[in-house]
């Protein structure tokens, strides 16, 4: 006796939609969506549409899977099982098992139907039925008031309801109940939790959300971020991640990052850390459409295996040898005129966060009032503490508020805060890992800083800025220059702290800082991330999603014996 056979309802008549079964969802009309899905685990002499319609019936022939048509034929009740008793009892006695797949379940895929018929098998079970839990506050209806049937302080409550994507049948118990009158029953019954897949087509809206979920694409961020690189990278990726609401995100973090883990992990984004493999084998088992790396240089033998995957990949500030292989490299922080149309290059492709387009830019002081000292995520070397004991002094002599931000990477925050301690000047203050860096840049009006994407951020917050590269990479962003408003002092290991005396001393001429702010002002980056965002969508495969539903399913091996019609 075969082992199972799957067996698909579409009955006409039972549509809440018009044509529903025959009307394309995502390119694919919901009966061929089905018969994808059963084809993809299943022979196609074991697959049965039940119908009252000729044209499914036709659509049928032209799968190749076996049909049952019934012209008379309407479903008047939820009881699936004893609407459909007749072919049940046809093909329970030529079947060990009998599958039931709904086409108005467009969601469930054919690795959910082998996910649930192997913990049907190894449960030994009688049936499966999907089902999805609901968290839920429920109330009942007594004449004209409502009645909780909870108490207060025990609030919502988790109930699970059928789904009717799936059910699962043993023919023996089933036959037994069938010819009993259900006097019989199939007593082992379990869950097979759906979920986010379990949606029903019963409303036109409905409709909509399947069609919007099917035509998601996977974008997977390969990011790293550990404190000899600093959090940049994490920061942007999240940012722009953030702003991709129509696709499914998951991220990829390289071996050493642990500092990108714990960031990704607090956004209840999807995660996965780079173990002992390659980090192409990594991301490649997510099975992406689009791969967005920004983990500075790539190498050829990263990105190949990513062409030869045929994924399209978005590299950010990549200088390696992968970057030729890439779809688009995008270096926001160097020469805009180094760019050609697959690298973007310039501030025009900088990213501003949301924090800062709505923050208050600053307006001109003469008196300058507050010093903000701040190198990164990480600044792994402590240059914050050397600024810091240098100005310290010239600003308490003149009444100057500092303030000191650190990154969530800083490993350095408890000497910072033991000298904070020595020097006793309350209008020293410390921030460590904030999520407001907007705040602290409103009412500054000269910054320390690195040579980072934080300069951008800088000039549109018009704070005049003396940056310091950290190593031989930040020293070629060619943006931190005093065209754009910022006193470029070189490496931070060239740079005695006599120039640093110097150039600050300088900087609090007020005819000076003017200067440097009113070229400040010219910059402008609102409408940058909504560039980036359409740039890396449209790197997304135009092809169908349907067509490669219905190539994968196509593997199933088997010729169709001849359809019966009633």
């Amino acid at each position: 006796m075969p082992k199972r056979c799957i067996i698909i309802p579409a009955i006409k008549k039972n549509a809440v939609i018009p044509d529903q079964l025959v009307k394309k969802l995502a390119g694919v009309t919901l009966i061929e969506r089905g018969i994808a899905t059963a084809r993809a685990v299943a022979p196609k002499e074991d697959i049965y549409v039940l119908t009252d319609s000729q044209e499914i019936s036709l659509i049928s022939e032209r799968a190749g899977v076996q049909y049952r048509r019934n012209k008379d034929l309407k479903f008047r009740t939820l009881n699936i099982v004893a609407e459909m008793r007749e072919v049940l009892n046809e093909l329970a006695v030529r079947y060990e098992h009998c599958l039931i797949l709904r086409a108005s379940c467009p969601l469930i895929t054919w690795v959910d139907v082998e996910d649930a018929w192997h913990k049907y098998e190894q449960a030994q079970c009688d049936s499966l039925v999907t089902v999805k839990s609901v968290h839920q506050r429920v109330w009942s209806v007594q004449g004209k008031n409502l009645e909780q049937l909870l108490n207060e302080d025990v609030g919502e409550r988790e109930v699970v309801v059928e789904s009717r994507a799936l059910i699962i049948l043993r023919s023996e118990p089933l036959l037994r109940a069938l010819n009993s009158g259900y006097s019989a029953r199939m007593n082992n019954v379990i869950p097979y939790f759906l979920n986010d897949r379990a949606i029903e087509i019963q409303s036109y809206q409905d409709w909509w959300i399947c069609e919007h979920l099917l035509r998601r694409r996977h974008i997977v961020f390969v990011v790293a971020g550990w404190p000899a690189i600093g959090m940049g990278h994490i920061y942007r990726a999240l940012m722009l991640a953030h702003e991709i609401v129509d696709h499914k995100i998951s991220f990829v973090c390289t071996r050493e990052s642990e500092l990108a883990v714990e960031s990704i992990a607090q956004k209840d984004y999807h995660c996965t850390r780079q173990g002992e493999e390659n980090l192409e084998d990594t991301v490649l088992r997510l099975r992406p459409d689009l791969v967005v790396n920004d983990i500075l240089n790539t190498d050829a033998q990263y990105m190949g295996a990513l062409r030869k995957a045929d994924v399209r990949c978005v590299n950010f500030e990549d200088e390696g040898e992968g970057s030729d292989l890439a779809d688009l490299v995008i270096n926001a922080v160097y020469d805009a005129s180094s760019g050609t149309e697959r690298r973007l290059c310039g501030p025009d492709w900088f990213c501003l966060r949301d924090e800062f387009v709505n923050a208050t830019r600053n307006t001109f002081r003469s008196d300058l009032k507050t010093v903000l000292i701040t190198f990164g995520g990480t600044d792994q070397r402590n240059f914050s503490l050397r600024v810091l004991n240098v100005v310290e002094p010239i600003c308490r002599e003149r009444g100057i508020a500092i303030r000191i931000v650190a990154g969530p990477g800083y490993v350095h925050r408890y000497e910072m805060e033991q000298r904070l301690r020595e020097l006793d000047n309350p209008s020293v203050s410390f921030t460590w890992a904030t999520n407001v860096m907007s705040r602290m840049m409103e009412g500054a009006d000269l910054c320390l800083c690195s040579a980072g994407r934080t300069t951008y951020e800088l000039a549109h917050m018009r704070v005049p800025s003396m940056v310091f590269a950290t190593h031989e990479r930040e020293a070629r962003h060619a943006f931190a220059r005093p065209v754009n408003g910022f006193v470029f002092m070189g490496l931070m290991d060239r740079v005695t702290d006599r120039k640093i005396d110097h150039a600050f001393r300088a900087m609090l001429k007020p005819e000076v800082r003017n200067r440097f702010f009113e070229r400040m002002s010219r910059q402008d980056f609102t409408n940058n991330k909504a560039k980036v965002i359409k740039r890396i969508c449209d790197m997304l495969p135009l092809e169908n999603p349907a067509a490669a539903l219905l190539s994968e399913t196509d593997r199933a091996a088997g010729e169709t014996g001849p359809a019966q019609e009633q």
